[in-house]
């Protein structure tokens, strides 16, 4: 696995950034980048289980099945993930699976004033690298648009 690399400075506070970017609501708004009916299932409390889910053409539920691995309000957040989510179950043992598995999604929060300088480091396999490439500069910059308003 390699690890991608993504930041943007946003004009806002990082205990606002921290919770424009957490709250179910501007959550499901910038996520939807990804997906248009991204969305997440759990909490953001360190050590919980949250599932990051969306729809697909037939309306089926998917997605990744996460754990919280660390979190440090204003500052840090850490997503281990674990499996995907489909057809309403867990799969934590695939070998398609295991091959990605224990993959981590970084956020950092650096003070800079009046602005954050949000950092986003993750682990990817060489088949998403360049989807991630191309889609997390987006989804970036729809977060800083919505924490700006």
């Amino acid at each position: 696995m390699e690890k991608l690399k993504f930041e943007i400075v946003i004009n806002a506070d990082p205990s606002h950034v921290f919770k424009v970017m957490l709250e179910k609501p501007t959550y499901e708004e910038w996520t939807a980048v990804f997906s248009p009916t991204s969305t997440f299932e759990g909490s953001w409390i360190e050590g919980s289980k949250i599932l990051f889910v969306g729809e697909d053409e037939q309306g089926q539920k998917g997605g990744m099945v996460s754990k919280i691995d660390k979190i440090i309000p204003n500052e840090f957040v850490s997503i281990l993930h674990l499996g995907v989510f489909k057809n309403g179950e867990e799969d934590l043992d695939s070998p398609e699976v295991k091959e990605w598995a224990g993959a981590h999604e970084n956020y950092i929060f650096v003070n800079q004033g009046k602005q954050t300088l949000l950092k986003v480091e993750l682990d990817s396999n060489e088949e998403f690298a360049s989807y991630f490439e191309g889609i997390w500069p987006k989804a970036l910059s729809k977060l800083k648009e919505i924490c700006e308003k």
